[in-house]
């Protein structure tokens, strides 16, 4: 099946981060956001931290058309509570989110439940929640649940592909965790990490998306890729 020249078109997808710059060079097609807090929500989805507009730069590269949703739970730092994950989840697929991309996790399994019950909310509103399965040996939540879309760095994957694995834990989305290049800055010297290996996974499914509009599960993922004869999806 070929995959030149997809672009995520009609396909939304919901980045929740530290917010936005939606005005950002790297960055476009931001339809619309929120910050959840604790006490409530607003319309304030502008980044203060960069990580969100990073992340989302690098969705965007790989899928310019697609409909970008900003969910900002990090506000000052790069933490926030388990509530306010599970509702960002349910948020973003109940505003028709085909894709809710999470470059964040917890160790907490105390937490497990709570995420469970937003991950199986986003499957049925038709969202598939895209997450880091582990990150240096150290698993995470809400990635190593069943009906996430499970994700690994690996530094050995080009750029430019997914590959896919399948072992008794399930399946794998392996990716680089290179964001879109910089002119002039080493890719040594860039953001890189799990953080991008995700929002990599997430731009090259959103991709999928746009072929099948179905697709909502790892499984239906990896029944697409397979008409492809190709464990590797190229951008």
């Amino acid at each position: 099946m070929p995959l030149a020249g997809l672009t995520g078109n009609g396909v939304r997808v919901a980045i929740v981060d530290s917010g936005v710059h939606a005005s950002h060079p790297h960055v476009g097609n931001v339809v619309g956001g929120i910050r959840l807090r604790v006490d409530g929500q607003d319309a304030d989805f502008v980044d203060v931290l960069g990580h969100g507009t990073a992340v989302t730069a690098a969705i965007h590269e790989k899928v310019p058309e697609a409909e970008l949703i900003a969910v900002k739970i990090f506000d000052r730092q790069l933490t926030a509570g388990g509530d306010i994950l599970a509702r960002a989840i349910r948020y973003a697929a109940g505003e028709g989110a085909r894709l809710v991309n999470l470059s964040l996790g917890t160790t907490n399994l105390a937490r497990a439940p709570l995420l469970e019950n937003a991950v199986a909310a986003a499957t049925a509103m038709g969202g598939l929640v895209v997450a880091a399965r582990e990150v240096a040996g150290t698993e995470y939540l809400p990635g190593i649940l069943q009906g996430v879309a499970s994700v690994l760095l690996d530094w050995t994957v080009p750029r430019d592909e997914l590959e896919i694995t399948e072992d008794d834990r399930g399946i794998t989305f392996r990716a680089s965790g290179y964001p879109r290049p910089i002119p002039g800055v080493p890719a040594d010297r860039n953001l890189s990490g799990a953080s991008f290996a995700v929002a990599n996974v997430t731009g090259f499914l959103a991709r999928l998306c746009e072929i099948d509009a179905q697709a909502r599960t790892p499984g239906d993922i990896v029944r697409l890729l397979s008409s492809t004869r190709n464990s590797a999806l190229r951008a």
